[in-house]
């Protein structure tokens, strides 16, 4: 296929039929990072299968996702169109014939629908119907040129077109081989103008401008400097050089500021990559310094921040066109490359760590923020089988899987990577700020071990717990106040666990045990129910939950006095009722079990049919 499908957002191949599935597997497989949804009992096996199709297209499209639909054109047009507002930011939308006879991009021309189309087309031995008509007669597409370029004047667009498609010529000012080599009616003597340039140049409805991304921008500023002050020096500095920002194709500095905020909201603002550098390949730069610091070299070790990032990122053959300048906390300066830049090769990212919970596993209960961060990673850690519940969300990417009882060292190897400057996602079950990773995290963070670390982008993602998936798969034995104990004594004394038991005995709350048993560890789990019979009755419902949302899931409810180590396992979360917990048995022999708020005492009792108004 086509390289086009590598600067692209990698398409969801949606089949409504098993013709179609096969075509989409087959198609799927040359994308990566694509994937193959198909409708229940009609187009499976796929890796995601939905039952209805408007509600699964409208939640696709709604989540800004690429759709290659294998079906009519009128599913997808129907389907969508009540939800079409913004065409500059809705996703590409593609309909293809089952039998790959043909291809139309729907939605999102300039957003990439027409360049999927003509790829998939290619792949098929087809012609794609675009029918974007400046595309259609000139094979480009001047509204969204290709990586590394930036149209300076889009509102000219519309009327510059217009006129091209009327009959006028049009001059090439520049080089820029995506436009000579188009179907535009090039002309030395043209009536409208190209303008190929990195200057700030307005253009017009007879003229178009575009900028190659050939400038770097080297910034560095003081810790915690106010990015309005950042981001004003380099506005004047571009405007003073006459220097348009959508020249610049990079926005660097030292590794050292890649945590600051300045830096990103500069970058941020000009809509490229930050990237960053270590302080030896910036001392590198040190000859080709327009105005290097000793002082500088004491505090960082180079001699140079700003202009040594900007030469180190134009190249060994690029030039410094605008010296260091500087405000009361920043400083900036400009370098321009031989060729466009590509920010992906360039120092490091600053890399990210997401802590994400699964929930139980189930794909349903699993919140969609936890999609959109592991579709942005790079590299997925976790305990193997966590990786496994991901799916299809797992592929391609790179996996790191670690045995249980390695927590430690899978989450070193995750801030490892985020240092490197990837997009990381440790992934836990359940929440993972309860019983999970996010606190080993955040204790490593605090011991500093890598300053490297405290610089990466960090987030918790939450999950539905243990606690909660039981609670809602049984009722709402969670209604009042409650706790959650771990009765592993690995990490934390059994001293400190019986008194927290006690505590929570005496206070009498719904108590949630997480790690009850081991095949190690059985006395635990009876000393705690000692404990808390000796304050809630024996009846007291108990819930036990076993791989809730997943395969094999089970659960029951039995009375306290019943409890003992040889029911449950490490697998089962077990929930002991309050005093005031209740059970209410079910016709079918199960039962619900809830714990009263108190809402009973607020309650105005009816008057009985007879009584006066």
């Amino acid at each position: 296929m086509t390289d086009l499908n590598q600067q692209l957002d990698a398409p969801v191949f949606v089949a409504l039929t098993a013709k179609g599935r096969d075509l989409a597997e087959r198609l799927s497989a040359d994308w990566p990072g694509s994937e193959l949804h198909g409708l229940a009992g009609r187009a499976e096996p796929v890796e995601v299968s939905f039952s209805s199709v408007a509600e699964h297209l409208r939640e696709l499209f709604g989540a800004g996702r690429t759709v290659v639909g294998l079906c009519a054109a009128g599913v997808l047009i129907r389907t969508l169109a009540p939800l079409l507002g913004d065409k500059l930011s809705e996703p590409a939308v593609v309909a293809m014939a089952e039998d790959g006879s043909a291809v139309v991009p729907l939605l999102g021309g300039h957003r990439g629908a027409n360049e999927i189309a003509r790829a998939l087309a290619e792949r098929l031995s087809i012609d794609a119907a675009v029918t974007t008509a400046g595309d259609r007669r000139f094979s480009v597409a001047l509204d969204a040129p290709p990586m590394g370029w930036r149209l300076g004047n889009p509102e000219h667009y519309k009327a510059f077109v217009a006129s091209a498609l009327a009959g006028e010529s049009i001059r090439l000012e520049g080089s820029a081989d995506w436009i000579s080599g188009s179907d535009l009616p090039l002309s030395d003597n043209g009536s409208l103008t190209i303008r190929i340039t990195e200057k700030d140049i307005a253009g017009s409805e007879q003229e178009l401008v575009f900028h190659p991304q050939v400038l770097t921008l080297g910034v560095g500023c003081e810790r915690n400097a106010e990015p309005e002050e950042l981001l004003g020096l380099v506005q004047r500095t571009l405007a003073e050089q006459g220097l348009a920002a959508g020249a610049v194709g990079a926005v660097v500095s030292i590794d050292v500021k890649a945590d600051e905020p300045a830096v990103h909201a500069v970058a941020e603002a000009l809509e490229v990559p930050a990237r960053f550098f270590a302080a030896e390949i910036l001392e590198a730069e040190t000859p080709r310094l327009a105005t290097p610091s000793d002082l500088v070299f004491r505090e960082v070790g180079c001699h140079g921040v700003s202009e040594g990032a900007a030469l180190a990122a134009a190249g060994s053959t690029g030039q410094l066109v605008q010296p260091k300048v500087k405000s009361a906390r920043a400083t900036c300066a400009v370098a321009r490359s031989a060729g466009l830049v590509d920010p992906a090769g360039l120092g490091r990212a600053r890399g990210s760590l997401a802590v994400v919970g699964l929930g139980p596993g189930n794909a349903e209960w699993r919140a969609p923020e936890v999609e959109t961060v592991v579709r942005r990673a790079s590299d997925l850690v976790g305990y193997g089988l966590y990786l496994d519940l991901l799916g299809p969300l797992a592929k391609d990417k790179i996996r790191h899987d670690y045995a249980l009882g390695e927590e430690e060292a899978r989450v070193r190897a995750a801030l490892e990577l985020a240092a490197e400057g990837r997009d990381v996602a440790l992934i836990c079950s359940g929440d993972p700020g309860i019983y999970a990773m996010a606190a080993l995290v955040y204790e490593l963070l605090d011991r500093a071990d890598n300053p490297a670390w405290l610089r990466v982008e960090q987030k918790v993602v939450p999950g539905i717990s243990a606690l909660q998936a039981a609670a809602a798969r049984i009722g709402a034995p969670l209604g009042h106040d409650f706790c959650a104990i771990s009765l592993s004594d690995l990490l934390t004394p059994w001293e400190a666990i019986e008194r927290r038991l006690k505590a929570a005995a005496e206070g009498d709350f719904v108590v949630a045990f997480y790690n009850p048993v081991s095949k190690r560890r059985t006395t635990q789990l009876a000393r705690a129910v000692e404990i808390l019979s000796a304050h809630r009755p024996a009846d007291t419902p108990v819930v036990l939950g076993r791989n809730l949302g997943r395969s094999g899931e089970t659960l029951s409810v039995l009375d306290l006095s019943e409890l003992t180590p040889d029911k449950v396992d490490m697998l089962t979360v077990v929930l002991v009722g309050a005093s005031t917990t209740r059970r209410i048995d079910r016709a079918d022999g199960a039962a619900w079990v809830y714990t009263p708020r108190g809402y009973a005492k607020k309650m105005v009792p009816l008057k009985a049919s007879g009584d006066a108004a």
